[in-house]
């Protein structure tokens, strides 16, 4: 039983150009990429392109591939549009997803490094608005990590964990809603409007919320799913099963993030042990209940259950809590690492300030900082919930400018609680984890990046003096290709062609 596993965080950012607001997002979001590739990129190495011909994204779970005819153009995102794509030296993956910049952070193996480098995704992001700037002679373009424009778009914050093929779907579908719907207490990063354009200016928990519309689904645009069905392991697919959670908002608090991936990651264990298989707590409409529990910062609405019972969402988290403890309290202490009893005191910890007082957890939970923030300024002076003013703090929040963002200046006062240290954030913007895949893919970058053509999460394409065809390395085990498995090769190999020919040897 351990919070360890392969994992992942996707962020979309949003984005506006505020000295030009006719500006395609999509070009401005290649400007924000392209800015980045200059900045960091030796000037061998911006022609690499993503492999897309090892994604599979209308593979579905539940045992089919759906059809590109019927497929939305969204949903084809193995189809090279020729955008704008950096793979970073960190391991991650910078590029244009559509209308907005993305950061794919590189595989790590817990929550603490998904923390981190989901951190260091920030700063790529904060380094590449300000090489905008200055290549666009001062124009701005701003970025924000949150997930709506209050106008009825949405965008993502996406998290991906490696899980036992072996596990049912319909267990992954039965445990993780009423786990999903609930979370959201504790994972919400707070939005001031309700519905999908935000028209009615109340304050939910979540930002995601509303936008979700079926219980489980292949899409991620339209009729978004509680339980996305893409099939698509970027592994051993024999072995492994990723699963991609969309339901997530974008946090700026690092306890979040760290509790958000962390108490996941300890209900998948569970789920893959059989250890819920006595527990029903599924409700009997599950979107109805996930946009109440949302609305409902008093915590205190009942979601009715398949079962009959009432619970609310506090008593659902309780009860998975519970289980969680007792499965790992039943286990050998060797068996339990340090980690994984951290997140489980935290997710108490969070729990108990948010049934007492929400306010308690102001220093760890988004959506409340936010919230203390505008009710803040309602009292100080007597604003409405529709004043202006309220929707710029809403924005602001997550603005990524230093000396602009409001949480990183929570952050900045010591009232938003920190996992990592800076200097590891520094660290890791340039650096890839140890412990994966992404640190070969990284290092390879690095290293050798005249000769990569191509990278995906599992596979590098080297292109090579003296071979008239590409020559593709995979990686299909993300807990190959760490430093401990390639770095004494690496160190020893001056070129890429040393590289392959000592991987073909061995």
């Amino acid at each position: 039983m351990s919070v360890h596993r392969i994992m992942g965080i996707e962020t979309e950012y949003g984005i506006s150009t505020p000295s030009d607001p006719t500006m395609n997002p999509m070009v401005a979001s290649t400007h924000i990429v392209n800015a980045y590739a200059q900045l960091v990129a030796s000037p061998q190495s911006t022609h690499q392109r993503w492999d897309y011909a090892v994604e599979s994204p209308l593979r579905d779970a539940r045992g089919f591939d759906q059809s590109r005819a019927e497929a939305d153009p969204s949903q084809l995102t193995d189809d090279d549009l020729g955008l704008a794509n950096v793979i970073l030296t960190n391991g991650a993956r910078l590029y244009v997803d559509h209308a907005h910049p993305e950061y794919s952070s590189p595989e790590v193996t817990n929550p603490r490094d998904a923390v981190l480098w989901d951190r260091a995704g920030e700063v790529v992001m904060e380094r590449a608005a300000a090489a905008t700037s200055l290549v666009m002679g001062g124009q701005q373009i701003l970025l924000y990590k949150n997930n709506t424009d209050n106008k009825g778009a949405s965008y993502g914050c996406h998290e991906n964990y490696l899980m036992k093929r072996s596990t049912p779907f319909a267990d992954i579908v039965k445990y993780l809603i009423p786990f999903f719907i609930t979370r959201q207490i504790f994972t919400g990063s707070g939005r001031l409007g309700v519905g999908q354009d935000g028209a009615s200016k109340v304050f939910q928990l979540s930002q995601r919320a509303d936008f979700f519309e079926v219980e489980v689904g292949l899409e991620t645009t339209l009729k978004r799913p509680i339980i996305n069905t893409r099939d698509e392991p970027h592994a051993d697919p024999e072995k492994y099963r990723r699963l991609h959670v969309i339901v997530g908002d974008a946090n700026l608090s690092e306890v979040a993030t760290y509790l958000k991936m962390g108490t996941t990651s300890i209900v998948l264990a569970m789920i893959e042990e059989g250890a819920l298989a006595d527990c029903d707590l599924m409700p009997s409409d599950p979107v109805r209940e996930m946009h109440r529990v949302s609305h409902d910062v008093t915590l205190s609405n009942r979601l009715l259950l398949n079962s009959g019972e009432e619970l609310t969402a506090l008593e659902i988290q309780y009860e998975l809590l519970g289980r969680a403890e007792k499965f790992c309290s039943e286990r050998p202490d060797y068996d339990v690492d340090v980690m994984t009893k951290d997140v489980l005191e935290r997710w108490r910890l969070v729990l108990d300030q948010l049934s007492m007082d929400p306010k308690l957890a102001a220093k760890s939970v988004d959506w409340v900082a936010k919230y203390a923030l505008m009710t803040g300024y309602i009292n100080r002076d007597a604003l409405t919930w529709d004043d202006p003013r309220l929707q710029l703090i809403d924005l602001q929040y997550s603005d990524l400018r230093p000396g602009k963002g409001l949480a990183k200046k929570l952050i900045a006062a010591g009232r938003l609680d920190k996992i990592v240290e800076e200097s590891e954030v520094v660290d890791a913007v340039g650096h890839p984890p140890t412990n994966t895949r992404a640190y070969f893919r990284g290092e390879c970058m690095r290293r050798f990046p005249e000769s990569v053509a191509a990278a995906s999460w599992d596979s590098i394409v080297f292109d090579l003096d003296g071979h008239e065809a590409l020559l593709r390395v995979p990686t299909l085990e993300p807990t190959r290709g760490t430093k401990e498995h390639v770095g004494a090769l690496l160190d020893v190999c001056a070129s890429a062609e040393a590289l392959v020919a000592a991987l073909v040897a061995d």
